[in-house]
């Protein structure tokens, strides 16, 4: 199972077609479920707070069980192939792939991350970073299923 665990809910309705879309396609190959967090308090002001409030929330989410794999700026860059590897190796787990919020995510959520993963050298909005993220995760499936997607 997949668990895509995200702060902050998909409010453009294009935005959220599009990852409706991704999440419909991926459910062919494996359990998906899509987890939005609250996004912290809107009248705190400091960013480490922000993160702090948002660490909570995203914690709770998570089993000791699971494979964590936190989408972060300083997170390792690899190919599609090489994702879908990855995938492959850590599918003994539920895996839980995390998406902060505009701010990041605190060092405490660094910590509990089996993996971090950068998903480019590019700065994106972090609701456009889950729709790129869904894409991933569903070039990985067909690049495991040795389906036509990826070239």
């Amino acid at each position: 199972m997949i668990k895509l665990l995200c702060v902050g809910s998909m409010k453009k309705k294009e935005m959220k077609a599009l990852q409706d879309d991704y999440l419909k396609r991926l459910s062919h190959y494996i359990k998906i479920e899509l987890i939005e967090t609250a996004e912290a308090n809107s009248k705190l002001k400091n960013p480490d707070l922000i993160q702090k409030e948002e660490a909570i929330h995203i914690l709770n989410k998570i089993k000791e069980s699971d494979f964590v794999v936190l989408c972060d700026l300083k997170g390792t860059n690899i190919d599609s192939v090489t994702l879908s590897k990855k995938i492959e190796q850590w599918s003994n787990k539920d895996i839980v792939f995390i998406i902060g919020g505009s701010w990041g995510v605190s060092e405490k959520v660094k910590k509990r991350a089996n993996y971090k993963w950068q998903l480019s050298l590019l700065t994106f909005p972090h609701l456009l970073a889950r729709i790129m993220g869904l894409e991933q995760l569903y070039r990985s499936y067909k690049i495991i299923n040795n389906q036509e997607y990826h070239k």
